[in-house]
């Protein structure tokens, strides 16, 4: 196999195994957590600026206040003292603050009312996550059973009875052939026997010309009668 086909072929089975990873439920769920969890940290962070907004200007409308209430001392102050060129100056200040002090009140509530559905939106969100852990729970364990059916049946799917069929029918033909030769060794071994026995009952020639002269002397006396 040649270099580029061999990095060819682990570039696919690289890809294979990317989309099989993608396609694992698990895996997806895993990834739709992180992913919750990336915004519920941007939510955190936002809710955390929100909070800050807050508290800088509920400062501003503190000191604000305070600005006003001392330029009001002021005004009367110069006023019983018969300044008014000062009290203009603190009333013209006192009214510049106040307008100020309304705008910062009127920023502090839109500011609050956002903290509001942010944090509503983040809790939404985090009940979301824990429900998706919870189910997350649920689908792994129905997914671990699914799995091991599946490879319980893939296991008894690729077994192959036809290997099993051609396994039988030859320790068959295995047992066929032994009887076969064992047959074979009786037959071949039964006519030595008969010949053996036959090659034993052989007599002599002597003995035949005896036994035929026996046969002649016996005849002669029966036709001299």
């Amino acid at each position: 196999m040649g270099i580029f086909k061999r990095i060819k072929t682990i570039a696919k089975a690289d890809i294979n195994g990317l989309l099989d990873g993608i396609e694992d439920p698990i895996a997806m769920l895993n990834e739709y957590s992180r992913e919750m969890e990336q915004e519920i940290t941007k939510g955190q962070k936002a809710l955390a600026r929100q909070i800050f907004a807050e508290k800088k200007t509920e400062a501003l409308i503190s000191e604000t206040r305070a600005l006003v209430d001392k330029r009001t001392r002021q005004a009367k102050l110069a006023i019983e003292k018969g300044d008014e060129a000062m009290a203009k100056l603190a009333v013209q200040e006192k009214l510049t603050k106040e307008n100020q002090l309304q705008l910062y009140v009127d920023q502090l509530a839109s500011i609050k009312g956002q903290t509001q559905i942010l944090i509503e939106k983040l809790n939404e969100l985090k009940e979301t996550y824990n429900q998706l852990q919870q189910k997350k729970i649920l689908l792994a364990s129905r997914a671990n059973v699914a799995q091991s059916m599946k490879q319980i049946q893939k296991a008894t799917v690729s077994f192959n009875t036809d290997d099993i069929a051609r396994g039988v029918a030859r320790a068959e033909d295995r047992i066929l052939m032994m009887e076969a030769e064992v047959q074979a060794g009786n037959q071949f071994s039964t006519p030595l026997a008969q010949f053996d026995s036959a090659y034993n009952n052989l007599v002599s020639d002597e003995e035949l010309n005896k036994e035929i002269e026996k046969l002649k002397n016996e005849k002669e006396k029966v036709t001299a009668f």
